[in-house]
């Protein structure tokens, strides 16, 4: 019977290895999976490439597990913000390796590990400094410039419902970067805030089929409300 389902955030990180190259999922502060990186965070695997849209806020999520030092280097699109000051000393101070990507590059690239294509042709950054060193062309009169796929070992994702089989759907923006990460990585992991049973979940609104994902664990939904935070069930 299968049933990926895990007991915990702990047994569902608990294979992740030194070195892993880890695709997280969000884009911002919408659908980081939280409870997976403060798992990853105990779970103590170091020396990590780490894949997402941005490099952490504040101080809390992303910007904790590079504030740890155990990030060698980070791929990304947009790693300045107003409050990231743990990327911004890390990076300044030599302690932490940038690649930036521009977004839709990043999205295809990991659109392509999943979909298995070795490498494509993309206009976006042609002339730029980040073309630098990269194979480029001209096709119909226009320039391009060889992009390849990123890859991931494990891939920590947040979703809204799942089943037992991994099946998995999203709640609105959280989306975003949450269904290519879990195709392109060996491991996908994802937190759901409800599991519900086979045959629940309409086969129109699952975005990622089960084939894709490893284990589940299910968490605790978190609302905001005047006055304060409040976990709900």
């Amino acid at each position: 019977m299968i049933n990926k389902i895990a007991d915990s955030v702990a047994q569902a990180l608990s294979g992740v290895k030194d070195g892993a190259t880890v695709l997280i999922g969000g884009f911002g502060t919408a659908g980081i999976p939280n409870e997976l990186i403060d798992g990853l965070i105990a779970q103590g695997a170091r020396d990590l490439t780490v894949v997402n849209n941005n490099a952490g806020n504040g101080d809390v999520g992303l910007a904790a597990l590079l504030a740890t030092g155990r990030v060698r280097k980070i791929i990304c699109s947009f790693p300045r913000q107003v409050d990231s000051h743990v990327f911004d000393g890390l990076y300044r101070s030599g302690k932490l390796e940038l690649e930036l990507v521009p977004q839709g590059n990043l999205a295809e690239r990991l659109r392509a590990a999943g979909a298995g294509i070795g490498a494509f042709f993309c206009p976006t950054a042609y002339g730029t400094e980040l073309a630098a060193g990269k194979e480029t062309r001209e096709i119909n009169g226009k320039h391009y410039v060889l992009e390849y796929p990123i890859h991931g070992d494990v891939a920590l994702i947040k979703a809204e419902q799942g089943d037992r089989w991994g099946n998995l759907n999203y709640r609105m923006s959280a989306r975003n970067f949450g269904p290519v990460m879990a195709m392109a990585a060996r491991h996908t992991v994802a937190t759901v805030h409800d599991i519900v049973e086979l045959g629940q979940l309409d086969p129109e609104n699952i975005v990622t089929p089960g084939i894709f994902v490893s284990q589940i664990v299910r968490v605790e939904r978190v609302a905001t409300q005047a006055g304060g935070i409040k976990k709900t069930a």
